[in-house]
């Protein structure tokens, strides 16, 4: 008898981040007679793959970077429970992230505040206008 297969629930993926720039109209024209050739599915495909080509060509000068400003790369969760638990122990936060940080809905304005001495994050803040607005003299 074949071993049986077990799936395994995938942990959601938070959604991308739209942003906005502007192109020129020569380069706008090469990125479309590319995606016209085939080369790529869509100006965002192309985009995107130019994005990653850059990032990775410059993998190490981030990395190095990340280390030196003791950044957590990654995605990184603060939950009420977690900022209970560090108010309990006696410890601010001082968080430091590359790339996502998100504070749990239930958070509020003054658990954020009393938890958290510090926040750098480059990527992308989810939390609450009110924890934002907080948080915003000790954002850097």
């Amino acid at each position: 008898m074949p071993p049986r297969s077990t799936t395994l629930a995938a942990t959601p993926r938070p959604a991308d981040e739209k942003i906005t720039f502007n192109v020129g109209h020569v380069d706008l024209g090469r990125i479309d007679l590319l995606v016209r050739d085939g080369f790529y599915a869509h100006r965002a495909d192309f985009i995107r793959t130019a994005i990653r080509n850059q990032l990775e060509r410059h993998a190490d000068a981030v990395h190095q970077a990340a280390s030196r400003q003791a950044l957590v790369l990654g995605i990184h969760h603060f939950s009420a429970a977690d900022l209970r638990a560090a108010v309990a122990a006696g410890q601010r936060l001082q968080v430091r992230v590359l790339g996502l940080a998100t504070i749990a809905p239930d958070v509020t304005p003054e658990l954020a505040r009393e938890a958290i001495e510090s926040i750098v994050v480059l990527g992308a803040l989810h939390a609450s206008a009110a924890v934002k607005a907080a948080l915003a003299d000790r954002m850097g």
